[in-house]
């Protein structure tokens, strides 16, 4: 990754406040590098393994960008960030209630470049907006979903837990892809 990509996922974690996202309950645990509870069985990652999956998306300015698993907002946020306002952050969400709890924590942020969606029943991602040049995915897949895939530009990327590691795709062509696997990670299940 060169050094200028890696400088806009520092400056994201700088100005994007973790403790803007998280229930009241948990405000004083913001800082500490652990997974929190957000409610309805899911949780808001820890800070060091979302930065290591904004590393290996290496989403960059201008990014079309696709959320899976949205939140509380944080990485719809994060990603916001990483690549300006002249893009969008298309989040989406299975959970109504959280859906609309990471809306407003964005909007409380001054994110105005994240939009979120309901996800609707037994369809994964967004494909209404589609292809997207990246792809993030916040909770783990029992298998590689060829759905998101499909949803990828050529040459996009997609992050994605699947069991207990993290997988980076790299769309290669319409039939080719290129898969880099990260091991040790645990994550809550991507509910479809």
């Amino acid at each position: 990754m060169n050094g200028r990509k890696n400088n806009l996922i520092e400056k994201a974690f700088k100005e994007i406040n973790r403790s803007n996202f998280i229930l009241p309950q948990y405000w004083d645990s913001a800082g500490l590098d652990v997974p929190l509870p957000i409610g309805f069985g899911q949780t808001i990652s820890q800070p060091t393994t979302v930065k290591f999956m904004l590393e290996w998306l290496e989403a960059e300015l201008g990014d079309k960008v696709l959320d899976v698993g949205s939140g509380s907002g944080w990485t719809a946020a994060l990603l916001s960030n990483i690549i300006g306002d002249a893009s969008v952050v298309y989040a989406v969400e299975r959970v109504a209630k959280l859906m609309k709890f990471g809306e407003e924590n964005c909007q409380r942020a001054g994110i105005k470049n994240a939009k979120f969606f309901l996800a609707k029943k037994d369809v994964l991602g967004l494909p209404r907006f589609a292809p997207y040049n990246r792809i993030l995915v916040s909770a783990s897949a029992g298998e590689l979903p060829p759905e998101l895939i499909k949803q990828l530009k050529i040459n996009g990327k997609l992050v994605i837990p699947v069991g207990s590691s993290i997988l980076e795709i790299t769309k290669k062509s319409k039939n080719d892809i290129e898969i880099n696997e990260h091991f040790g990670f645990t994550f809550v299940p991507l509910i479809k």
